[in-house]
């Protein structure tokens, strides 16, 4: 039965049939994202939040939670469950955005061409020496995946926005006695004198008796079982592993730089000006003007309504190919000369007159300069060719040599790894993986003792796993763990005993009776100052404040895990007059922030919302 399910996996037949399916999968998977071929992404009374525009702000977010959070974030990316949440987070905040401005316009605010042009001028991050840099805009918007008229219609949006919580903002206030209550709360510092008393200092000193240690082991026999454990053999193919840069000749990077040349030259650049306006007969007006001999620089100046590159006489600084409206590109790069300019062009955006200011030709960067970039490329290819070819051969023999790892080892020369007794616990990392795990305990490797499937651990990592032995979970016999019952049940009891110890004197100090200290040979510390941040702060601040004369005890564990004694001596709240200011910022900032949420949650009861995101119509 089983040779010929292994025999029908390896068929052709099979293997036709499985791509058709994973094709028609990934088809699905696709569309499901996408949901469907609509282009609209929400709806929001009116208004329309595109496909295009959500694809592109959903990308954004992704690249900006990636660079924050890195691996963490990629492994989420892996769970389907999570890529929908975050989408739909992303389209949420965008239709809160549009009713945001619808409601703006609603109460007719407004932001004006001028007052972008001036933020737009103003923005630190497009300066260079304290100027608007026009090359430095234009490199920032292409990464932002933005051109000059997207980025305008962002600005205004962010803008309008920021009217709305200015207004939030003028109509909220702090009063100076919630500042002074959260501000006694959150500097409120405490002086306490503490004791600590180690457990594994009393548990050396704990006498047991056999009769005590029997008990003990008889009782927690969960402490003393040896989980179940297998002897695993292995055969790992790896590409990372097979990767010899050092292999790789000169000639061999020469042919792949020759082959791939495009790769290793820039691209024709151009540096470019325009003139953009949105009024066809207008754009005909200022070409009369240009070709009767007006200065382009001074007419982009005055007329153009690029906010961005007007200032600077139409300069878009320096461009290549692929990063600018098709129309736009295609009349650019048809330019000829320097100082040659189009006719009219119509774009997307609007009707531009293009100029050419200057010419940098595509140039290849010297082998020599790329040789070890090449020869690394070049190694990791030929790792990954031969993992993939030696992948098919591990899976063949180990499944027509199913009874032992040697034959398929020697077909790829590799060496077979046979562990000790090991269990899921302390398996090498190579068999921590789930997939691998999984494969151990389905019955034909478990029971049958058979080579398991090929496992993939990571991309173009991979292993062949069987069993050569087991034994069952057990209880360990009390010979074998007699130390470890000795060890644990002297912990268990020092722990007691701190504890015990640590309530009978807070209960003997709280009383009034000091000698407990003498007695038991203890003595507090230092006065110490503690905050909220303490590890003790959770006992501290929960003790009733102190009156003269009449202290209070209680007792707690630190990070370490000793038990301590704290007496608490004095409450302290000085109140810094410049504390309080970003106090009251923050309580400020969370009013309006509350406000605003209540806003947008009011905005969204009131207004038809309709989302087509697959799975998620409302």
């Amino acid at each position: 039965m089983m040779e010929r399910l292994r025999e029908g996996v390896n068929s052709i037949a099979v293997k036709i049939i499985l791509g058709l399916i994973i094709l028609s999968f990934v088809f699905t998977g696709v569309s499901g994202y996408l949901g469907g071929g609509n282009s609209t992404a929400a709806k929001v009374g009116n208004a329309e939040v595109s496909r295009a525009e959500f694809e592109m702000a959903y990308q954004n977010e992704r690249n900006r939670a990636q660079q924050q959070m890195g691996d963490y974030f990629t492994s989420q990316l892996g769970d389907p469950a999570f890529v929908q949440s975050f989408r739909q987070r992303v389209l949420d905040q965008m239709v809160n955005q549009v009713l945001l401005e619808q409601y703006a316009e609603s109460m007719g605010l407004r932001i004006s061409d001028q007052q972008i042009r001036e933020v737009l001028l103003s923005m630190p991050q497009f300066q260079s020496n304290g100027q608007f840099d026009q090359e430095v805009y234009q490199a920032s918007l292409r990464r932002g995946g933005y051109n000059a008229e997207s980025f305008a219609e962002y600005l205004r949006s962010d803008l309008v926005r920021q009217q709305i919580l200015s207004a939030i903002e003028q109509s909220e206030f702090v009063l100076p006695q919630e500042v002074a209550q959260a501000s006694m709360l959150l500097t409120q510092k405490r002086d306490i004198r503490t004791i600590t008393i180690d457990p594994n200092e009393m548990a050396k000193s704990v006498e047991l008796t056999d009769e005590q240690l029997q008990e003990f082991y008889q009782n927690n026999p969960e402490r003393f079982t040896r989980p179940e454990q297998f002897k695993v053999s292995y055969v790992e193919l790896s590409a990372e592993k097979m990767n010899q840069s050092d292999a790789v000749t000169d000639e061999e990077a020469k042919d792949f730089y020759e082959q791939n040349i495009d790769r290793y030259s820039t691209q024709e650049q151009r540096s470019l000006s325009h003139i953009l306006v949105q009024d066809e007969a207008k754009a005909d007006e200022l070409l009369a003007e240009l070709k009767a001999g007006a200065d382009f620089a001074q007419v982009a100046k005055d007329s153009s309504e690029d906010f961005g590159s007007a200032e600077e006489g139409g300069a878009l600084g320096w461009v290549e190919k692929g990063v600018m409206d098709p129309a736009f590109e295609e009349a650019a790069f048809a330019l000829q000369n320097t100082g040659d300019y189009t006719e009219v062009v119509k774009s997307d955006f609007g009707y531009h007159i293009i100029k050419l200011d200057d010419l940098k030709a595509a140039q290849a960067k010297p082998f020599a300069e790329v040789a070890a970039e090449i020869k690394t490329e070049v190694a990791e290819q030929q790792a990954v060719d031969r993992f993939y070819a030696l992948q098919n051969e591990l899976e063949t023999v180990a499944f027509e040599y199913p009874d032992s790892l040697d034959d398929a080892a020697e077909a790829v020369g590799q060496k077979v790894i046979t562990t000790d007794f090991v269990s899921v616990a302390d398996a090498p990392e190579v068999l921590k993986s789930p997939a691998v795990m999984q494969e151990l305990q389905t019955p034909e490797v478990r029971e049958d003792g058979l080579n398991s499937a090929v496992v993939e651990v990571d991309p173009e990592h991979i292993i062949v796993v069987r069993i050569e032995d087991s034994r069952p979970q057990t209880v360990l016999p009390y010979e074998e763990v007699a130390a470890q019952v000795k060890e644990q049940l002297q912990q268990v009891e020092g722990r007691n005993q701190a504890n015990e110890l640590a309530a009978q004197v807070a209960d003997a100090l709280e009383a009034g009776d000091n000698t407990v200290l003498a007695e038991n040979n203890l003595s507090f510390s230092e006065v110490q100052s503690v905050d909220r941040g303490s590890d003790l702060s959770r006992t501290v601040f929960a003790m009733p404040r102190p009156s003269e004369g009449n202290l209070h005890y209680a007792k707690s564990i630190d990070a370490m895990g000793n038990i301590v004694i704290i007496e608490l001596n004095k409450v302290v709240s000085e109140i810094d007059d410049q504390f309080n200011a970003q106090i009251s910022e923050q309580l400020q900032t969370g009013h309006v922030q509350q406000d605003l949420m209540g806003l947008v949650q009011t905005l969204r009861n009131t207004t038809d919302i309709e989302y087509y995101i697959s799975g998620d119509a409302q």
